[in-house]
This record gives C-alpha cells, sequence and structure tokens, in this order.
C-alpha cells in the first residue's frame, strides 16, 4: 500500500498554519521546520511548531484531512446522528481517527460507504469550533 505522507505546522508565533516542505533535528534533539510561506520559506523551532500529519484522505469537499482538524461526519443512513470531533493519531489503536468532546473515540473510513467527513476548522485556529458544536 502506498501512501502520502506529509505534515503541515502550526506556528503559534505567527498564528497561522503552513506546509511542511522539509523536519530536521539538531544535535540537542530540537526539532526544525521548514515551512512555505509562499515567499522564501520559515523556519519554525521546537514549541514553535505544531506538526500535523495528513491522513492521506480528503473530505467531501476534497479538502485534505490532517490531524488536529476539526470534522463533522454526514452519516448516509438515518439511523445514525452527525458528529464531530478532532482528527487524531492512536488513541485506542494506531490509526487516524476522531475523537468528540464527550471522549468517545470513532475511526475514519477511507471508503465513504457509511458517512462522509467535512473539514470545518483545526483545533489551532478555530478551537471555538468544537464548543459551538456542544451548546
Amino acid at each position: 500500500m502506498k501512501r502520502e505522507i506529509k505534515f503541515r505546522a502550526y506556528s503559534s508565533h505567527n498564528h497561522k498554519m503552513y506546509p511542511v516542505s522539509d523536519i530536521e533535528w539538531d544535535i540537542d534533539g530540537r526539532i526544525w521546520v521548514t515551512a512555505d510561506d509562499g515567499k522564501n520559506g520559515i523556519e519554525l523551532i521546537d514549541e514553535e511548531a505544531h506538526l500535523t500529519q495528513y491522513t492521506g484522505l480528503h473530505d467531501k469537499n476534497g479538502r485534505e484531512i490532517y490531524e488536529g482538524d476539526i470534522i463533522v461526519t454526514h452519516p448516509k443512513s438515518r439511523y445514525e446522528a452527525p458528529k464531530s470531533g478532532v482528527v487524531q493519531f492512536g488513541g485506542s489503536c494506531p490509526s487516524f481517527g476522531y475523537k468528540t468532546e464527550d471522549g468517545e473515540e470513532y475511526d475514519i473510513w477511507s471508503s465513504n460507504a457509511y458517512r462522509t467527513y467535512e473539514v470545518i476548522g483545526n483545533i489551532f485556529e478555530n478551537p471555538e469550533l468544537l464548543e459551538a458544536q456542544h451548546e
């Protein structure tokens, strides 16, 4: 199975999400991320760069789904209610899934046979979206 592996990084300094072109570690174990800012590129160091990995999946609008994205499910069955949560790796098993505000964990299915997903934001730029979903 071939899967595209890529990352993006949220800069806590610039308060912006960037595509990542390079990741390196120095001798002290600090992470250095080179991000594409549309100009010359910028370097983000350790705590400033919040890395998120691409899941290999797209939402119903063709948008790539990354860790940290806030998604809403669109079930195809009338017996299933829509849910929202944050995409994460791991939790109960080594795969991508999403965790709802009430702590429930669900798998993300790649087939779209039972439901589709929609990215509505991410936890870095839009944390209020999770709160709004549960009010």
